[in-house]
């Protein structure tokens, strides 16, 4: 097994740079993509997997290994484009997303390594997550489990019923992400169904939590990798991000949700995150 090496700030903000490349070119694409939601979380993922998870992408189904669940599954091409980058197969495969015969379809599946079960049904992630705390629990393993969710999924009552089973069996093993983008398909978060004090309503239920900015990767992976901040209670990540982050003509737009890049607007995604990385 090897954990995600712990790499410099600079570092990990280079590979969360590549990673909203290989978006932007995996929607440019005939079918598209969801490259809001997955932009917004691309710092997460870096944090996630080039810091924190014990993962080896030699032994992808290793039993000590660190579990997963992209919870919020539309965003499928973040998490290929990080796996890619991560070695779990060819950056050059993500070419052919979502192609006839691909295995990288537009939610994840288990044919795709790196992957722990199929989501993107909204509202299950947490569910099985728990069931992966649980399950290592009765093995006798130290592993983790993390679930990255969408702030629109927790609209989803069956979220807030894994909550409060995780808290009941003091699962702390389990780590949830929030998302909060604050957008979903039909616009504002708050104006379909507010959910602040979002912190309190999870400490409500049990669990110990943290409220940070979501694109800071390297104190991201500080705050994750410290998990579990309280013993015997699940920890949850309040991410407070921009969807479509790195990109004026799409960021914090509920336009950027879903989106077939033209050739005009690849070229202009590809300078904007160019200019991005070389003002940093």
């Amino acid at each position: 097994m090897t954990t995600g090496q712990l790499l410099e700030r600079d570092s990990l903000e280079a590979v969360a740079a590549r990673i909203r490349a290989h978006v932007v070119d995996m929607c440019a694409g005939p079918e598209g993509g969801h490259l809001g939601g997955a932009f917004s979380c691309a710092d997460v993922l870096t944090a996630l997997y080039f810091s924190v998870l014990n993962v080896d992408p030699e032994r992808p189904d290793d039993p000590d290994r660190d579990r997963f669940l992209l919870s919020k599954g539309h965003a499928a091409v973040g998490l290929y484009a990080t796996l890619a980058e991560r070695g779990f197969f060819p950056v050059a495969e993500l070419a052919g997303y979502g192609r006839p015969g691909s295995r990288l379809m537009g939610h994840p599946v288990r044919a795709v390594p790196g992957v722990e079960l199929p989501t993107g049904s909204l509202g299950h992630g947490l569910a099985l997550g728990c069931g992966f705390a649980l399950a290592a629990r009765y093995a006798g393993r130290a592993s983790r489990s993390f679930v990255l969710l969408g702030d629109g999924e927790l609209q989803e009552g069956s979220v807030w019923e894994a909550a409060i089973a995780a808290a009941s069996l003091r699962l702390d093993r389990l780590v949830a992400v929030v998302d909060r983008n604050g957008l979903q398909l039909t616009g504002a978060t708050d104006g379909i169904a507010p959910m602040e004090p979002l912190a309190d309503r999870w400490r409500s239920f049990g669990w110990a939590v943290r409220d940070v900015d979501g694109h800071d990767p390297a104190a991201l992976a500080e705050h994750l990798a410290a998990a579990p901040w309280e013993p015997g209670r699940p920890s949850v990540l309040i991410t407070r991000t921009v969807k479509g982050q790195g990109l004026p003509f799409l960021a914090g737009r509920s336009a950027s949700h879903y989106v077939t890049l033209s050739p005009r607007n690849h070229a202009r995604a590809i300078r904007a995150l160019q200019a991005t990385e070389a003002a940093e």
